[in-house]
């Protein structure tokens, strides 16, 4: 069975966004590459139970095993040595990718207490999206009562687009609770006062 995320791609999304965006060229349209989950572990990366125990949750989040990942450089503060292990890393693509994504967006993003949305100055200029999750047991697949110790993740969500419009557009149309930054709405809000301040001024001045 195919799944819902993709098929929806397919038959929805690309023409909302050729619409959307004034595309006319079917390749042009922005797509989902590939979406890169990363669990930090610190001094615990180096505990082979504690290791084992972060591996199985990931892949059960994920439907994938995930990679170890090495600290590039010794770094004194954080007692990490250069080759040793620093977290765990999934890199999702395909049929896996948007089933993690569907549960993602539909599951886990609304069971976060206080959710407010994501940022959107959380996308860059080179089409990634990228966002932090304070704890893995917002995802179903994890049992909460066997869990030792709560973790956060990152993910990254890779795309294929251009600018940091058609990225967002993208991700709403798969329904990412994406909000305006504060930054934005301040700038906003000072555009409409200021521009309220002028029309009063020429008011005045008849």
């Amino acid at each position: 069975m195919k799944p819902r995320l993709r098929e929806k791609y397919k038959n929805e999304i690309i023409k909302n966004l050729m619409s959307k965006l004034s595309l006319k060229n079917l390749h042009s349209v922005p797509k989902i590459e590939k979406i890169v989950v990363n669990m930090g572990l610190g001094a615990d990366a180096l505990d082979k139970k504690n290791l084992e125990t972060c591996k199985k949750d990931i892949a059960a989040i994920t439907g994938q095993y995930p990679l170890i990942t090495k600290f590039k450089k010794s770094i004194s503060n954080f007692k990490s040595r250069k080759g040793s292990n620093a977290g765990l890393k999934v890199t999702l693509r395909n049929e896996r990718m948007y089933e993690f994504m569907d549960r993602l967006v539909n599951i886990a993003l609304p069971r976060i207490k206080d959710f407010r949305g994501l940022k959107e100055n959380s996308c860059d200029k080179f089409g990634n999206f990228s966002f932090g999750i304070k704890e893995h047991i917002i995802f179903p697949e994890i049992n909460f009562d066997k869990v030792e110790r709560i973790r956060g993740l990152d993910i990254t969500i890779v795309t294929s687009s251009e600018s940091q419009e058609s990225t967002i557009s993208l991700l709403k149309e798969f329904n990412f609770p994406i909000v305006k930054s504060a930054e934005k709405k301040k700038k906003k809000v000072k555009k409409i006062i200021n521009k309220e301040e002028k029309k009063e001024e020429k008011e005045k001045n008849g």
